[in-house]
């Protein structure tokens, strides 16, 4: 499957309706996202069930601002609506294999209750 170009407008849906989204954010004038390319666009042909997006932060700075990415490229991962993974920096394809192998292999569930025990104690610090 090839890369899918998010927006603002598509970001939503894309990451909501899908299993698991990776997202590479990126700009046209970096050397080192131009270099991670080539790796992305393999991984997104191999991962057909996965989908692999692609934000131009020039373009999109408000997605940027909103997840707050300070250099380019940076990856993340999302399964489920949660963010499971994210590096700034290109990636090994090797590195990659590993990052998509571990976010499948993750129990959802277990992360979600991590995730609410963890709320429900940072609720508490701060009564």
């Amino acid at each position: 499957m090839a890369t899918v170009e998010l927006t603002k407008d598509n970001f939503e849906k894309v990451v909501t309706e899908s299993p698991m989204v990776i997202v590479d954010f990126w700009a046209p004038w970096c050397g080192p996202c131009r270099g991670f390319a080539p790796i992305y666009e393999q991984a997104a042909e191999s991962h057909a069930d996965v989908v692999f997006g692609k934000i131009n932060t020039d373009q999109e700075q408000e997605l940027a601002g909103a997840f707050n990415i300070r250099s380019i490229p940076t990856l993340m991962v999302f399964r489920g609506k949660v963010v499971l993974f994210q590096q700034a920096g290109a990636l090994p394809a090797s590195a990659l294999e590993q990052v998509i192998t571990q976010a499948r292999a993750l129990d959802m569930a277990k992360v979600r209750q991590e995730i609410a025990a963890r709320d429900a104690q940072g609720g508490q610090e701060q009564a």
